[in-house]
C-alpha cells in the first residue's frame, strides 16, 4: 500500500507523519520549528525517509502564501528566511522523490474534503478560526490555488471598509473581526469580567460565560457570530459551495456557539448548503499535506 510523508509547518512546531492511501497515520513525529527552516527541514525529512524507505512522495503544508506550481513560498513574514525558499526544487533534489507544497489552510481543507466530514460534497470551503482566520477551497476533490497561490485568503476579505488596520496593511479585513485575536479585542472593549476570577475573561471561556447569561459576554458573542455569518454568506455569493467546514482553535468551544452561528447564517443563505465541524483537529494539516502527493490529481 502506498505510503507518503505529510509535513505540517507551524510557527512553533513541525509535524511529520507517514500516511497510507486510506488516511491511516503509520508514524507521527512532532519537532520544534527551528529557524532558518532550510536546511533544517531537509535534515528532518531525510531522517524520516531513513526510517521509512518505501515513502513515495512528500507533501508539505506551511504558513504563508505558496505558489503550488513552482513550489516556492511567496509570502511569509513571521518565519524568518522562509519567504522565497524554493522548497519543492530543493527537497526533490535532496530526496529524489516527488514533492508538493501548499498553504496549511488549503491542506486542512483537502483533508476534510478527501477524508473527513466533507468527503461527499463537491464544493467545499474550509474555515480555520484560530489566532487569525484562514481558509481553503476544495472543488471536485482538488485544492483551488488561484493564479498566484492566493485563493482561500478568507481572512483578508474586507468586512468593514475603512475599519481596523490589518497586518496585511489594509483596513477592515475579516480576520480583525472573526478570529481569536478579534475575540480578545472584543472582550477588552466590552470589559468582560469573569465572575470566578474577577479578571478579564480569557477567550476560551467567553462563550461558556455567554451561555450562562453574562450580559457583556453575550454582547461579544453576538457581535462575533454576526460578523462570522456575514463572512460565510459572502463566500456563498461568490463560490456557491455546498459545504462549509469550520475548524481551528476557536472551534474547540463550538458547543457553546454552534447553534447560534447556524441561526444567524440561515436567513442569509442564497441557496441551501451544509455547515459542519471539522473532524481532524490538529491532524488536518499533516493529513492534507500527505494528500498532496497521494495521487496525480493535485
Amino acid at each position: 500500500m502506498k505510503k507518503v510523508l505529510g509535513v505540517d509547518i507551524g510557527g512553533t512546531k513541525i509535524r511529520l507523519g507517514v500516511v497510507n492511501e486510506t488516511g491511516k497515520v503509520l508514524s507521527d513525529t512532532t519537532i520544534p520549528t527551528i529557524l532558518p527552516l532550510y536546511p533544517y527541514l531537509e535534515e528532518q525529512v531525510l531522517k524520516m525517509i531513513e526510517n521509512f524507505p518505501d515513502i513515495s512522495g512528500i507533501g508539505i503544508g506551511t504558513r504563508g502564501m505558496v505558489d503550488a506550481k513552482t513550489g516556492v513560498v511567496t509570502f511569509e513574514t513571521e518565519l524568518e528566511g522562509w519567504q522565497g525558499t524554493p522548497v519543492k526544487a530543493q527537497l526533490e533534489a535532496a530526496t529524489s522523490l516527488r514533492v508538493e507544497i501548499n498553504n496549511d489552510a488549503n491542506c486542512a481543507a483537502l483533508a476534510e474534503g478527501r477524508l473527513g466530514v466533507a468527503k461527499d460534497y463537491e464544493r467545499v470551503v474550509c474555515l480555520t478560526v484560530g489566532t487569525k482566520l484562514g481558509g481553503g477551497f476544495v472543488f471536485g476533490g482538488n485544492v483551488e490555488n488561484g493564479v498566484h497561490g492566493g485563493a482561500g485568503e478568507v481572512g483578508h476579505l474586507i468586512l468593514y471598509p475603512h475599519g481596523l488596520l490589518c497586518g496585511c496593511g489594509r483596513q477592515g479585513c475579516s480576520e480583525q473581526y472573526v478570529s481569536g485575536t478579534a475575540l480578545k479585542r472584543l472582550i477588552d472593549e466590552e470589559n468582560v469580567i469573569d465572575p470566578n476570577t474577577g479578571e478579564l475573561v480569557i477567550a476560551h471561556n467567553l462563550f461558556r460565560l455567554a451561555s450562562s447569561g453574562l450580559p457583556s459576554a453575550v454582547t461579544v458573542r453576538e457581535r462575533f457570530l454576526s460578523d462570522f455569518a456575514i463572512v460565510i454568506s459572502n463566500l456563498q455569493a461568490v463560490l456557491d459551495m455546498d459545504c462549509v467546514v469550520i475548524g481551528g482553535g476557536v472551534a474547540d468551544s463550538a458547543d457553546d456557539w454552534w447553534e447560534g452561528l447556524l441561526a444567524k447564517v440561515e436567513p442569509l443563505k442564497l441557496k441551501p448548503f451544509e455547515i459542519k465541524r471539522a473532524s481532524f483537529g490538529n491532524e488536518a494539516g499533516m493529513l492534507g499535506a500527505a494528500m498532496l502527493v497521494m495521487d496525480d490529481t493535485i
